[in-house]
């Protein structure tokens, strides 16, 4: 089948390099049949300039085997305040905006960035979060943070912004993207607002957000610590439903790398986030398709057409004469994801040492055979 694409990945290059490099984690997405990407902008310093832009695509260029592309802030550092260089990332082929792990607090520079940039042809993804809603951003609030006795966060701090986002593109005529939606209540909204059919909305749903849930914490496992956090069986399944409406445009992983030192901290201070680039096929694969709950043209539709259509790239076919652009993946294999297997420089997954059915076993892009375990 094609190539896949991820639309939402945290590379850590520039500042956070002991957790992943653009090479790195390029290297980790060829491991899990993943073509092309796009890293978000919460590097040190944030990209939000056309020198930072610049920076980050001559270093994908000569470390990465694959097209790495890179979005661009909203605001400079990402701080909410004032626009960025929106321009100069524009000049270089930047065509997602977004202030990814924190919401762009202030409606009214959102609103302003979206006037502008819409000229242009670029859009706008949104990390939805109230913060003083969302409190210490453990987990979700409800029977296992009651349990646990951690401040819960509630799903309406991540709803109240996907419907504010969506009504400040539709008052701008802009093209809001919603990341990583974690609620049923979420997804309705966007479902809502898509059946109205006057403002340019698209959103994505995470392998994390479909498999997990809050009662897969345990005992403190930072392991399913992210944010937005993991909610109820409910909510898997109402995302479910949205992924097999085409409520949810894509699949992205929100691949997230941290180090074991941070992993292993106590649950409140340990930072959020799931390594997906290793895992997501084979995951998607073994808990989806090989139970019957879908098929492989949803995936080849929602994680690799939709995804570089949303980012303006001609959508992968296989066919004589095309540019060759493919993965061989075998459903009746076994893939364990040692720490040898994975190519993340970070483990930090549920799925570390655990043996799931499936295994990419070819990887070719142009004339290059970029993985070979066939």
């Amino acid at each position: 089948m094609p190539g896949m694409f991820d639309a939402h990945v945290h590379l850590r290059e520039p500042g956070f390099e002991n957790k992943e490099t653009i090479a790195s984690g390029s290297e980790a997405a060829i491991n899990g049949g993943i073509t092309g990407l796009v890293m978000m902008p919460n590097t040190s310093p944030a990209i939000d300039s056309g020198t930072v832009v610049a920076r980050v695509l001559e270093i994908a260029r000569s470390t990465a085997r694959i097209p790495v592309h890179s979005s661009g802030c909203v605001t400079k550092g990402r701080h909410g305040k004032e626009l960025s260089g929106i321009d100069g990332m524009r000049a270089l082929g930047v065509k997602m905006l977004t202030d990814d792990g924190d919401t762009t607090a202030d409606p009214a520079v959102l609103y302003r960035a979206m006037q502008y940039a819409t000229e242009f042809g670029m859009f706008f993804a949104s990390h939805c979060e109230v913060p003083e809603l969302a409190g210490p951003r453990a987990l979700n609030e409800g029977a296992m943070s009651y349990r646990l006795g951690i401040k819960g966060s509630p799903a309406c701090a991540e709803e109240i912004i996907i419907d504010r986002d969506i009504r400040l593109a539709h008052a701008a005529g802009a093209h809001i993207h919603i990341q990583h939606v974690s609620s049923k209540l979420g997804m309705e909204t966007i479902r809502w607002w898509k059946h109205r059919g006057d403002v340019k909305v698209t959103a994505e749903v995470a392998p994390h957000h479909l498999l997990f849930s809050e009662d897969d914490i345990g005992d403190f496992d930072t392991h399913y610590k992210m944010n937005p956090p993991l909610r109820t069986r409910a909510d898997n399944a109402a995302l479910l439903e949205g992924l097999l409406d085409g409520t949810f445009d894509l699949i992205a992983t929100d691949h997230a790398p941290h180090t074991p030192f941070e992993k292993s901290q106590d649950f409140v201070s340990a930072p959020n986030g799931i390594t997906g680039l290793d895992t997501a096929l084979v995951s998607l694969h073994h808990h989806f398709v090989a139970t019957g709950k879908f098929g492989w043209d949803l995936i080849v539709k929602r994680y690799s057409a939709e995804p570089r259509r949303l980012m303006g790239l001609p959508v992968v076919s296989i066919t004589e004469g095309q540019p060759v652009d493919l993965i061989l993946f075998d459903p009746d294999k076994e893939t364990t994801f040692t720490t040898e297997f994975m190519k993340s420089k970070s483990r930090n997954t549920p799925f570390l040492d655990q043996t799931l059915k499936g295994g990419v076993d070819l990887v070719v892009l142009g004339g290059n055979v970029l993985l070979d375990r066939a």
